[in-house]
């Protein structure tokens, strides 16, 4: 919300860059959520989905329920290192006129609260909720799937959206593919709001225009 109301409602990661000069504080607190959302060890997001996944490798399910949800994992580090390199890495591509405040005590003193809890709450709700350790039986190779498929992800993100390494990326085809979200906006809003504009143009057309 900070980086949006500052770049003047642009939610377009494309043109924003190198945010972590600009704004350090809300930056710091935006990687460390990220992170945590992927399931970095010992962040919050780390207790659940890790147990999570560990129990699923533990019971009998579909393969392909089973790969689905550890591609789940690399698809959302995929995600964040691609936010990650275009809202810090890329150069700045934004109008030089916008003003950034970083300044805001509020908004800084909420971003802070949130950024201990996203620290310090998954070992302590894990401590409270689980008073007594699931026992988990893994071979290796299961264990260290998850912490694996992480690395993994951020690698695949800086792969396909570096542009200059993955030269497939430049097919213009393959690249409005990835931007689609394959093809959701077709099916979810496209789908619905086709017909009332189109409804609104002949109104226009037949009313206004006469």
């Amino acid at each position: 919300g900070s980086f949006i109301h500052n770049f003047f409602d642009i939610q377009d990661i494309r043109c924003m860059g190198s945010i972590i000069i600009l704004m350090p504080f809300t930056s710091i607190c935006f990687n460390v959520s990220s992170l945590s959302l992927c399931g970095l060890p010992f962040l919050a997001g780390f207790y659940s989905k890790d147990l999570i996944l560990d129990l699923l490798s533990m019971d009998y399910l579909n393969i392909f329920i089973y790969l689905l949800f550890f591609l789940s994992v690399g698809l959302t580090v995929m995600y964040t290192f691609r936010l990650y390199y275009y809202s810090m890495i890329y150069p700045i591509n934004n109008n030089p006129l916008y003003i950034f405040n970083n300044n805001d005590y509020y908004l800084n003193l909420g971003m802070f609260i949130l950024l201990v809890i996203m620290v310090f709450i998954g070992s302590f709700l894990s401590w409270l909720i689980f008073p007594i350790p699931n026992f988990v039986g893994l071979p290796y190779y299961l264990k260290f799937m998850t912490l694996m498929l992480i690395i993994l992800g951020f690698y695949m993100g800086w792969v396909i959206f570096s542009y200059k390494s993955f030269k497939l990326m430049k097919n213009i085809q393959i690249d409005h593919f990835f931007g689609c979200m394959l093809f959701m906006p077709y099916l979810s809003t496209m789908f619905i709001i086709n017909i009332p504009l189109l409804m609104g143009f002949n109104s226009l057309r037949l009313i206004d225009y006469g």
